[in-house]
């Protein structure tokens, strides 16, 4: 029996580097996983944090018209006072 040891070694190699590739492949889509979960969080911080400040925006515009509104019934109040003070010195 003629073996070729030099094939044989070969072969072996490329199974094992085969193998080793493999493995490393593996990892590599494992890793890849963690960072598409951790890519996935990311976002979902980004979509709330785009909520949360269209909701501080149209808190403030609310704010804002409470003020204009009650600037306008302080004025109102304020006048009937005057109209009732002046009616009343009147007589």
């Amino acid at each position: 029996m003629n073996v070729n040891y030099e094939l044989i070694g070969i072969l072996l190699t490329v199974i094992i580097q085969g193998l080793y590739v493999a493995h490393k492949m593996g990892k590599f889509e494992e890793k890849l996983l963690n960072l598409e979960k951790k890519q996935d969080k990311h976002n979902s911080v980004i979509e709330r944090t785009i909520k949360n400040e269209a909701g501080v925006k149209s808190a403030h515009k609310r704010l804002d018209d409470g003020e204009k509104h009650f600037e306008e019934l302080s004025k109102g109040i304020s006048d009937i006072k005057n109209y009732l003070l002046e009616r009343r010195g009147g007589k």
